[in-house]
């Protein structure tokens, strides 16, 4: 039976998962969920080794939470290492961002009133590219909205303090802009999978500050999927095209894309966990099953050459 591989997040003193789960389709972000189902999604997570489960008051306007603390009222806290965010919210399907030391303190509480805990392991600040364009700019959430999350982990409330963003060089910028050992978490997504391994260059300045990486979207929201992509995905046609050509090829081959992308995901042991969310077990298991066999490289090669010219292109969030 396949044992789930633990790596030092950082200097955070916590061992996480290498394969760990993603708490957003619980907010039914890419489709309506079974909420049933989606908390046995939970269940079957931690039972097959995963004790990293990450969330955001975004994930379908503060659904995801409610979804995910009815799990976890189930689990026992020892069993599993929480992660949610700050920053950026939503009500009646309009989004909204609030970077303030204020709202801030005042999400956490919210947060774990939600989850139904009293203290959350990791807290991020959300997607800060979105406060990049907001007054005070990434200066505030080096001036303000870190400095009170570190507030809170002085009280004991939080244990780790970290930034999210899609952008790689927002992440460092802040880290640069920081004193030392202030951000001790960095969450990227979209830039360690099979399309775009980006996140491979900024390795070493993660590990020479000490700082625990979480990369998340190994599908890289779909693209690299059977299903293929939701309609509001930005990627460009490109590269749209360009993952469309390696999922026929995998195909082909008899190697589902899926298997392929989660093997890669998992397989560098410089990336401490891996975030996939599914509000279905079935897919949990499935994903289980595929990081407990080898990446195969030589079809990584295949594919990557498919993907050619389009490798490492981007978007903007959203």
């Amino acid at each position: 039976m396949y044992k789930m591989e633990k790596r030092a997040l950082g200097q955070t003193g916590l061992e996480v998962s290498a394969l760990s789960f993603g708490a957003s389709s619980l907010g039914g972000v890419f489709h309506d969920i079974d909420e049933g189902r989606a908390i046995e999604a939970v269940f079957t997570a931690i039972e097959g080794g995963m004790n990293l489960i990450d969330v955001s008051p975004y994930y379908g306007h503060y659904k995801a939470e409610t979804v995910l603390g009815k799990a976890l009222r189930q689990i026992p806290r020892d069993k599993y290492i929480l992660s949610t965010k700050v920053g950026r919210y939503g009500k009646d399907g309009v989004n909204t961002w609030d970077y303030s030391g204020k709202r801030a303190q005042e999400s956490v509480d919210e947060s774990m009133e939600r989850l139904g805990v009293d203290y959350i392991d990791l807290i991020h600040v959300h997607d800060i590219e979105f406060q990049a364009s907001l007054p005070g700019g990434l200066q505030k959430v080096a001036d303000e909205t870190l400095p009170a999350l570190v507030e809170l982990k002085e009280k004991g409330l939080v244990g780790h303090v970290g930034i999210t963003d899609l952008q790689l060089d927002n992440l460092r910028w802040v880290i640069d802009h920081t004193p030392k050992g202030m951000v001790e978490t960095v969450l990227n997504f979209c830039h360690y999978c099979l399309c775009d391994d980006a996140l491979a260059d900024h390795l070493d300045y993660f590990e020479q500050h000490g700082i625990g990486l979480i990369n998340a979207s190994p599908l890289s929201m779909g693209l690299l999927s059977e299903r293929g992509i939701p309609q509001w995905h930005p990627a460009p046609k490109p590269l749209i095209e360009a993952c469309r050509k390696a999922t026929e090829h995998c195909r082909q081959k008899g190697y589902p894309i899926e298997r392929l992308a989660m093997q890669f995901a998992v397989s560098n042991p410089h990336i401490p966990s891996t975030l996939f969310s599914s509000a279905n077990p079935d897919n949990v298991r499935r994903n289980l099953a595929f990081i407990a066999e080898p990446v195969d490289k030589e079809l990584v090669h295949e594919v990557q050459n498919i993907i050619g010219p389009a490798m490492r292109l981007t978007w903007k969030n959203t």
